[in-house]
Order: C-alpha cells, then sequence, then structure tokens
C-alpha cells in the first residue's frame, strides 16, 4: 500500500506539481481549505485523512514531538529545511516514501528529507 501525502501550506507549489506529474496521491492545505489552521489542527487534519503531512516549517516539528511525547496518534511527518534541500530531492525522495512505504510504518513517525 502506498502513502498518501498532505501538503502544508509552505511548500512550494512545484513540489505538489511534480509529484503529481509522478502519479504520487498528494492534497495540499489550500485544496483541502485548511491553509489557516494552526499546526496543531494541520496536523489532526492530516490524521484524518489518514495522510503523512510533509513540511517545512520547524514549529510543525515541535508538535509533531509533542504528540510522540503524549503518546498521541499522528499518521507522520515527513520535514525538509526549506533552504538545505533542494526541490529536486524532495520531489525525488517524497516519490520514494509515497510509493515504497505503507502507512502503517509512517505512523507517529518523523522522516526527515535528504533520505
Amino acid at each position: 500500500m502506498s502513502v498518501s501525502l498532505y501538503m502544508d501550506h509552505h511548500v512550494p507549489k512545484a513540489i505538489t506539481t511534480a509529484l503529481r506529474l509522478r502519479d504520487v496521491d498528494v492534497l495540499t492545505a489550500y485544496d483541502d481549505g485548511a491553509d489557516q489552521l494552526d499546526d496543531e489542527r494541520l496536523l489532526q487534519r492530516a490524521h484524518e485523512l489518514k495522510r503523512s503531512l510533509f513540511t517545512q516549517d520547524d514549529d510543525l516539528l515541535e508538535e509533531a514531538a509533542k504528540y510522540q511525547r503524549a503518546g498521541k496518534a499522528f499518521s507522520g511527518v515527513i520535514y525538509a529545511h526549506q533552504l538545505r534541500v533542494t526541490i529536486g530531492v524532495c520531489v525525488q525522495d517524497l516519490e520514494i516514501i509515497a510509493k515504497s512505504a505503507d502507512e502503517n510504518e509512517m505512523e507517529n513517525q518523523v522522516i526527515y528529507l535528504p533520505l
């Protein structure tokens, strides 16, 4: 089974577009009408949709860490630093994750790009 991705509103459109061209299941916070949600609610929304959340927002990492410490379930967070990971590397690594991982493997995990 593949991993469905949920894109934080900070993610460049080029990443989303490239992933869609590669047949990766991607939903953006904008598409979902969730672009104004705070970090905690965005993490909850991704979990409701059973999608791993891709972000370049450091604050979302802290929110995921709070969830891990509290034992609260979430559908996974994938993080790439805005300045240290290129769009091409993000696309390549996200495609690998989406097509080779299982959604159960992503539960309550934080993955850092590049792989």
